[in-house]
């Protein structure tokens, strides 16, 4: 009775992953465009983030908590 335990958790584990860890990146760019489109988010990440600083943080997020 206890003998297929692993078996059939790894069926249930696999059924709810949904099989997403095996697919292959499907966005068509090499390695070096995904590295400068990373690159660019992350700059424009970081802008906003300096912008958002000096104007007063009125943007949201952060405040204080109690």
């Amino acid at each position: 009775e206890r003998g297929n335990q692993r078996e059939r958790d790894r069926e249930r584990a696999q059924a709810r992953a949904g099989g997403k860890a095996k697919q292959p990146k499907g966005d068509g760019l090499t390695p070096e465009q995904r590295r400068e489109r990373d690159a660019k988010a992350l700059q424009e990440k970081a802008a906003r983030k300096a912008a958002q600083s000096a104007g007063g943080n009125n943007a949201g997020g952060g405040g204080v908590k109690r």
